[in-house]
């Protein structure tokens, strides 16, 4: 049996020794393009700032590994233009002598990838735009700070452009961010996104949110990035990442399907419409955990996974590719940030109902050094309280949080079964009721009726109902803004000044986050007072409201 893989990196380098280790036998080719079959692309704006110093670090498998440990042929700087379904061969193009030749399959692994998005925008083909795919691409951008640069310009608020400005920062440049949405990391819903942008703000990091870029202009040295709304940011450098677009050319020439949202149609063993060919990474189209949707997930994560089915199948093993919920997680210097299933703006876009709970706490132990906040925002089903997706950020212990949500989705607990996993805990990694658990607490309490309570986004329409705003927190903490018309009652103080307070109106009770506007609700509530809690307190109120509130 021959095998040949197109594409290296991580879906065909795993597909490729996971067919070794099920055979001995089977001829396994794999054709590359660039210069190297397998590296760890993630870790290249760790790369550019010094972080992971070791060039050979980036490198994952090496051509020679590959050859003597896995007995792979590896053809790097080899191209396969054309493939020819019905003699199942492929058209093999060596980019260094310009020579073609032809090189036949049993079966054919696609892993093409994604390449950067570039749009024909004015000037995008100046020398001074760099985009990060490769380990040469990090390189020009090195050599580009080593000339002496010391401004940059970073187009696109996702993974990357977020993972490049922190790096390009920490080694002394001034950096820009320009996105077009309002906000950073997409993947989040705005008011957790306020707590990245106070993290990219804090730490220098010029954003200018909201307006896409209109052209570029080489000035000398330099480069000016003209804005939509006007504005103009220069820099020595722009480094261009908005985004990945599958690398789908060679599958579309050669008749096979291509899904909705423009990538490879594969079933759930990776094959692709001709059953003799399979595909798996970026390129491709998979089955979404949460709802009933083909998406592409340009992850490595799923990648491998997909390999390793590929693989087994094509080795007569039956393997099947489950689904995907986009499980991820990025660093923001300090702060991370991380997200599993479905977000506000896309449960909206599918007309799927839902809502929302918040949940703030520490870590770890809070008597314990070293503790940090936490902030999780869960969204579910309002019929039947299936977890729909959750967001985490945080100062530490947020891929924890994110990884245990995850899983219970997976395995399709509702809001409420979560308050029952049994969690490690030490004061050091934990509290005796972790996050986690509370986000099942907080829901018990919503849905037996013991705390009604409104998202940040519904405050303003309550107060126009005539609810009034019941702020407890300490004095001192009303130094950082509070809801507009409230009235302000330490909880340590409250029950003894219930007088001050009238049983014929609503009271909206928030703290900073949401647990002393809980308390001080049921202290309401126990005493005959009509008090609905703010999810997520001040904090989240603050994100949802900023710009229109002045902060």
């Amino acid at each position: 049996m021959r095998v040949i893989i197109v594409g290296g990196v991580a879906g065909g380098a795993a597909t490729a020794t996971r067919l070794r280790r099920l055979s001995e036998e089977c001829e396994i080719v794999m054709y590359e393009r660039g210069e190297y079959i397998s590296f760890a692309n993630c870790g290249l704006p760790y790369y550019i700032g010094g972080v992971i110093k070791d060039r050979e670090g980036i490198v994952v498998v090496t051509e020679e590994e590959m050859r003597k440990k896995y007995n792979i042929d590896v053809r790097t700087k080899h191209e396969v233009v054309s493939i020819d379904r019905e003699s199942k061969k492929v058209k093999v193009k060596n980019l260094d002598t310009g020579e073609e030749f032809e090189d036949s399959y049993d079966f054919l692994v696609l892993s093409p990838g994604a390449n950067p998005v570039k749009p024909p925008i004015p000037g995008i083909d100046s020398k001074k735009i760099f985009t990060l795919r490769t380990i040469p691409d990090a390189d020009r951008i090195i050599a580009e700070i080593e000339r002496g640069s010391r401004e940059a310009v970073v187009v696109g608020g996702g993974f990357i452009g977020i993972e490049v400005a922190e790096n390009l920062k920490e080694r002394g440049l001034n950096v820009h961010i320009v996105e077009m949405l309002p906000q950073v990391l997409s993947f989040l819903d705005k008011e957790m996104a306020e707590f990245v942008h106070e993290e990219l703000i804090s730490k220098g990091v010029n954003l200018h949110l909201g307006s896409a870029v209109k052209e570029f202009k080489d000035k000398g040295d330099r480069i000016d990035v003209i804005l939509e709304n006007g504005k103009t940011v220069s820099g020595d450098f722009v480094v261009f990442a908005i985004g990945v677009r599958p690398e789908i050319k060679l599958a579309k020439d050669a008749g096979l399907s291509i899904g909705d949202f423009g990538g490879i149609k594969v079933n759930e063993r990776m094959q692709t419409s001709d059953p003799y060919i399979y595909a798996v990474g970026d390129a491709i189209e998979i089955p979404h955990c949460v709802v009933d949707i083909k998406v592409r997930i340009a992850l490595a994560e799923p990648a491998t996974k997909e390999a390793r089915v590929a693989a087994d199948n094509i080795c007569g093993i039956d393997s099947k590719y489950d689904c995907a919920m986009g499980t991820c997680v990025v660093k923001i210097f300090d702060l991370a940030a991380g997200a599993t299933g479905l977000g506000s703006q896309l449960l909206k876009k599918l007309g799927i109902k839902y809502d929302s709970l918040y949940v703030w706490g520490y870590s770890h132990a809070s008597y314990y050094p070293g503790a940090k906040p936490v902030y999780i925002k869960v969204l579910y089903s309002p019929e039947d309280k299936k977890i729909l997706g959750a967001q985490v950020v945080g100062y530490d212990g947020v891929d924890k949080r994110v990884d245990v949500l995850a899983t219970a989705m997976k395995f399709g607990a509702n809001l409420v079964d979560v308050k029952d996993l049994n969690l490690s805990y030490a004061p050091p990694f934990g509290s005796s009721k972790d996050l986690v658990n509370y986000v099942g607490f907080v829901a018990e309490n919503i849905f037996r009726g013991l705390s009604p309570s409104i998202s940040p986004y519904e405050v303003d329409d309550y107060i126009k109902k005539g609810a009034i705003p019941l702020d407890v927190r300490n004095r001192e903490e009303l130094a950082t803004g509070k809801i507009e018309g409230s009235i302000n009652i330490p909880l340590p103080e409250l029950r003894e000044r219930l007088n001050e307070l009238d049983k014929n109106k609503t009271y909206l009770t928030y703290c900073k986050a949401g647990l002393r506007g809980y308390i001080a609700q049921r202290i309401l509530l126990g005493n005959g007072f009509k008090a609905v809690n703010v999810r997520g307190g001040y904090d989240l109120y603050k994100n949802s409201n900023k710009g229109r509130i002045g902060v």
